[in-house]
């Protein structure tokens, strides 16, 4: 690896790490960078989940105070969790990298228009019937099932979807909510972590690099969160991720 392409990693964890703990979708900076560097999009999906893992320890860590009183809901919602996060990496696993070269484009404009809409979808959800139930909801359950299904298979995105699926069953405010949101993503990540490191194809050179600087990232970003205007930064993610998503679009 170049001393430049290291560089580029760096700065891509750094920016990861800020901005899923500020806004989410920072897989659709670090993945990319991956991408650039020379990796094919499924070893670069696999090693940028493992990747960005530390990156959640640090904005965990950063939200501990909020965690402190998430701790009974993480406690019901983690077996929800870790079994959509097993179906995610099981169904990634079996996918060729052909196909999943095919099918990333999409992904990533997935992601990006998740990113779009997050502020809006979020408000509207809360006020629909069955909004604020709480953790008793089967519905909810199903939600984190399927957004860590989703997020176990490509992470791009995984923030939002979960910050959408909180907001619609559980009453609490934004920043207890980004709180449980990064735990609930730092248990998917997990297993995601266990699952490729011993069968995927990780390119760990890059790990080493993108690893600490999206740990770094992490942390920073969840003090970041309570100062800067998620809005804006999320405005700056969505364009990128659309742009990287025709790109790959383009060279099908």
């Amino acid at each position: 690896m170049s001393p430049t392409e290291s560089v580029v990693l760096v700065l891509a964890g750094l920016a990861a790490g800020s901005i899923n703990a500020v806004a989410g979708g920072g897989s659709l900076v670090s993945f990319p960078a991956l991408i650039a560097v020379g990796l094919p999009p499924l070893t670069a999906n696999v090693t940028n989940s493992v990747a960005v893992w530390p990156g959640y320890v640090g904005t965990c860590w950063g939200y501990r105070c909020e965690l402190r009183v998430q701790r009974r809901r993480l406690l019901v919602l983690a077996p929800a969790a870790l079994l959509g996060a097993v179906t995610g990496c099981l169904l990634l696993l079996v996918t060729s990298p052909e196909a999943f070269e095919r099918v990333v484009p999409f992904l990533v404009v997935l992601g990006s228009l998740l990113l779009a809409v997050q502020g809006r979808v979020t408000d509207h959800v809360r006020r629909l019937p069955g909004g604020g139930n709480g953790t008793r909801s089967p519905l909810l359950h199903g939600g984190v099932a399927v957004a860590a299904t989703y997020g176990a298979y490509f992470g791009g995105g995984l923030g939002v979807v979960l910050l959408v699926v909180l907001g619609l069953f559980v009453a609490d405010g934004l920043q207890p909510l980004n709180g449980l949101k990064s735990a609930l993503s730092l248990l998917i990540n997990a297993v995601a972590l266990v699952a490729f490191s011993l069968f995927g194809p990780v390119q760990w050179a890059s790990v080493a690099v993108l690893a600490p600087a999206a740990l770094l990232g992490g942390y920073l970003g969840a003090g970041l969160a309570r100062r800067l205007d998620p809005a804006r930064l999320r405005t700056v993610v969505v364009v990128f991720g659309l742009v990287v998503g025709v790109v790959l679009l383009v060279r099908l």
